[in-house]
This record gives structure tokens, sequence and C-alpha cells, in this order.
């Protein structure tokens, strides 16, 4: 049985690009035709590595050789249950990209992400794994799909004026 609040979620690296996955299969999906890693929910007595593993498998048909932990992101909504997400990046792997029923699998030039339909949190993480910080700890509140307010390591973040509104 998942643990609907325990998520894992990876960005696989190769050359200069991220491995995502543009949410557009899968019906009644908070996600609904955003870009986001690869990932999902516990399952009962999993590991955060156990599921990671597990989950990539399933959406890529990958088997992850090496992978880091880079932090754990604490998303809060008014429309949604509280979720506590564990980060990952991954620089090896086994095997071949395979059809994901959730979407479509791509891989992503770094810098073009911003382009990309993405949550706004989202960026904030980006740019922590782009300045290779070690491990973080983000909490993103959100107001439907607005972000309102995120907490950097235990401290309040300054989030331009456009988007507090």
């Amino acid at each position: 049985m998942p643990h609907k609040n325990l998520t894992t979620l990876c960005y696989i690296e190769e050359d200069d690009k991220y491995l995502m996955l543009h949410r557009i299969k899968k019906k009644h999906d908070m996600n609904q035709d955003k870009w986001l890693g690869v990932g999902g929910h516990f399952e009962q007595g999993e590991s955060p590595e156990e599921c990671l593993l597990r989950e990539v498998w399933e959406e890529t048909g990958l088997t992850l050789l090496s992978y880091q932990l880079r932090g754990i992101v604490t998303f809060t909504s008014d429309q949604f249950p509280d979720e506590y997400m564990f980060l990952y990046t991954a620089d090896q792997y086994l095997g071949e990209l395979k059809d994901c029923r959730e979407g479509n699998l791509e891989w992503v030039i770094k810098d073009r992400i911003e382009e990309l339909p993405i949550w706004e949190g989202d960026r904030i993480f980006f740019q922590l794994l782009k300045e290779e910080l070690p491990f973080f700890s983000l909490k993103l509140e959100y107001q439907g799909e607005k972000l309102k307010m995120a907490v950097l390591n235990g401290r309040t973040m300054d989030l331009s004026d456009d988007r507090k509104d």
C-alpha cells in the first residue's frame, strides 16, 4: 500500500541534460502538463532508496548505478495533503528507456528547463542543484498552483513581488 505523503523524485543526468517526464497521460493528475523528474510514492516498508530504485525502473526501464540524496522538500498546499519528497540526482545507469504510462520521457538541456511548464518551487530546487548546494531542506507552501512561501534550511526566502500576489 503506498504512503500518500512520502515520495521520491530523481533527476537523471547525462551530459548537460536531465531526464524529464512530461505528465500528460495520467487521469486526475495534480501534475498534469507539468515537467518533472521521475519517482513516486513509497510502498509499505520501503526505504527512500528502495522507493527511488523501484520507481525509476518502473517509469523508465533504467537501473540506477550511482545516485545521491540532494535534499528533502516539504510541500504544503490549500488543495492537496502535505507531501515529503526525497530529492535525488543520478549520473550512472544501465538499460534502455521504455515508454512511461504517466507521460513522455525526454532528455532536456538543463538551461532550457526554465522554459518548460514546471512548478514554481521546482525553479528553486533546480537552482540549488545547479549551485551544487550540499544537502538541503526546502519547504514550499502553495495556494492553488501559486507559490506563497519558500523556506530553505529553516530560513524564509525572499520571493520576488510578482510571485507573491
